[in-house]
């Protein structure tokens, strides 16, 4: 049953396997272990960006598609929730509206710009998808009339949706189904071209396969999956804006992810993702601790300061990548298979 339920992808490690059910057991019981208004928003943000950054590594880790414009696909969804609420009225008619709305805008935009960009080697695609991506962070701004420019939109949903609670076990449900999806597809027969495509791409061709198809099927589904981590980070925040979905931080955020989980791993992207967003925040607080801990030793309360916290935040990650130069999930598999081998 539970074999089925992963598409077959096991662990294979029992270490992997272990922090795995620590972070689905955390989030399925943090509004009960982790009382409290900030916790429960680090364990909804979790929760989307596992989703998020799953569908990023569907196109850079199983495809080999370095794209700048996750971030827009995010925001599409987040604007999508924001614009039919604010417009059409509170209501679950317009809340389905503005997801079918917003997933159809995406998939047309990755079917456009995966059609037309896919042709041309990765680092003309990825300066052309950053090319849009900009282009639509702009327009977001600029169109105050609808998007509520700079400031963004804030919006009230459906009753149910009012309980914190009940709104975080509705997103906590949703991302879970959304990503047991996308592990369905990289281990299909879909998902093993798309591997080959990564390694091999003129084999893959000669062997009959047309790569700009997979290729496109592939962009369009991972925007499809940001669409709808999007619709679910606005569900939960209420509110929608620039800095919210479409900021380029994100993006860079979601690469660091992904590389610190492990990429062409699913998984990889839920341990990246918790980490990260647990890192975010509350790095600052451990540091405040660290630093009144050390007063009175020379340099290091200066050094622990609660606003040097991005430094030891890309320090963290510098050590991450050099000691897991395969992400986590790679180096616990790794472990694992030497351990069986011996």
């Amino acid at each position: 049953m539970l074999t089925a339920l992963l598409s077959g992808d096991a662990p294979r490690s029992r270490a992997l396997a272990a922090v795995l059910i620590v972070i689905l057991a955390g989030l399925a019981f943090a509004p009960f272990v982790f009382p409290g208004t900030r916790s429960l928003n680090v364990a909804a943000k979790v929760a989307v960006f596992v989703l998020l950054v799953a569908s990023y590594d569907l196109l850079l880790g199983y495809t080999g598609i370095v794209s700048f414009a996750h971030t827009m696909f995010f925001g599409i969804g987040g604007y999508g929730v924001g614009i039919a609420m604010a417009k059409l009225g509170v209501g679950w008619g317009s809340l389905a509206l503005g997801i079918a709305l917003a997933l159809t805008a995406s998939a047309v935009l990755a079917f456009a710009i995966g059609l037309l960009s896919l042709r041309v080697r990765a680092i003309f695609f990825a300066m052309i998808t950053l090319a849009v991506a900009s282009f639509f962070q702009i327009l977001a701004s600029q169109l105050s009339w609808l998007t509520g420019g700079e400031d963004g939109i804030t919006y009230k949903l459906p009753e149910f949706l009012h309980s914190r609670v009940a709104c975080y076990y509705v997103i906590l449900v949703l991302a879970l189904l959304f990503f047991l999806a996308l592990l369905r597809i990289v281990n299909s027969p879909f998902g093993r071209v798309l591997l080959s495509i990564r390694e091999n791409e003129f084999r893959s061709e000669a062997l009959g396969y047309r790569t700009v198809t997979y290729r496109t099927a592939a962009n369009c589904i991972g925007a499809l999956g940001a669409t709808l981590a999007g619709v679910l980070y606005a569900i939960w925040l209420r509110y929608t804006g620039p800095d919210t979905t479409l900021s380029f931080n994100i993006m860079i955020d979601i690469l660091l992810m992904v590389v610190i989980g492990g990429m062409g791993t699913m998984y990889g992207a839920a341990i990246g993702a918790t980490l990260f967003v647990i890192a975010q925040n509350y790095l600052q607080d451990l540091m405040k601790l660290a630093s009144d801990a050390t007063k009175g030793v020379p340099f290091l309360p200066d050094l622990l300061h609660p606003d040097r916290w991005l430094l030891w935040l890309g320090v963290l990650f510098i050590l991450s990548v050099y000691y897991f130069p395969y992400g986590i999930v790679g180096k616990l598999r790794l472990m694992a298979a030497g351990g069986q081998n011996r």
